[in-house]
């Protein structure tokens, strides 16, 4: 967990810094049918809002624990993100992802091996339902930014 901890407080602080470095029409522009660099930070958000109860959750509910889907698309046109400020959006990334950093950094050893069910009996770990909140982020963030390296 050392290794997602560090990353995801490195992205907190780097992120911020690489969007302020587009226009807010640079941000907001959105490709036919695509969602805006604003509106994929903005599922960004909804992804982490989401893994933001199930990482509690899961540490206290009856064992496995089963992963409910989201409805992704809809979730991003009823924040209505492309129409906020890019600071809000950036705002509101920070701060939910600096509370799964202390939510992760909280988990005991031996929960991080409790078992998640995807729904259709596909079963993985905690750890690697938290590994894969990172790597869903990274791939949205080389959508953005063009590389994962901010």
């Amino acid at each position: 967990m050392k290794k997602i901890i560090e990353r995801l407080n490195y992205l907190i602080e780097v992120l911020p810094i690489k969007a302020n470095r587009f226009s807010e029409e640079e941000f907001s522009s959105k490709p036919m049918d695509k969602w805006s660099k604003k509106e994929i930070l903005g599922h960004l958000c909804d992804s982490a809002t989401n893994n933001y109860h199930r990482f509690i959750r899961i540490q206290f509910e009856e064992q496995p624990f089963v992963v409910v889907s989201y409805k992704q698309n809809e979730w991003v046109l009823i924040n209505d993100y492309q129409n906020m400020p890019t600071d809000d959006v950036v705002g509101f990334w920070i701060v939910i992802n600096r509370q799964i950093v202390r939510i992760i950094s909280k988990i005991p050893e031996e929960k991080l091996s409790y078992l998640c069910d995807d729904g259709d009996n596909k079963f993985f770990t905690f750890s690697e339902l938290i590994e894969d909140y990172l790597r869903h982020m990274d791939h949205h963030l080389v959508q953005i930014f063009g590389t994962v390296e901010l």
